[in-house]
Order: structure tokens, then C-alpha cells, then sequence
């Protein structure tokens, strides 16, 4: 498990990294990636947009 401090470097890690402007972007990419994992796992089809 991992505790506060670890948690604390991994996200300033990630700041570092990517800089602030591409997180907002990371973090709907991710978003969307889960929500379609879920989607497959239940078997539901998505519609093309």
C-alpha cells in the first residue's frame, strides 16, 4: 500500500514530467480509456460519434 508520502512524490513526479498544462489532458485520456475498459468488460457497444 502506498502512503502519503509516496503519493505526494509520484504526483510531483508527473507534474515534473508532463508540465501543467498537459495534466487536465492526461487526466481525460485516462478517463475515457477507463470508461471504455468498463464498457467492453459489460459488453455494451459504443456509438461513433
Amino acid at each position: 500500500m502506498l502512503g502519503t508520502t509516496e503519493i505526494v512524490l509520484i504526483i510531483l513526479a508527473v507534474v515534473l514530467l508532463f508540465g501543467g498544462k498537459k495534466i487536465p489532458e492526461l487526466a481525460r485520456g485516462l478517463g475515457s480509456a477507463v470508461k471504455e475498459f468498463n464498457n467492453a468488460k459489460d459488453g455494451k457497444t459504443s456509438k461513433a460519434k
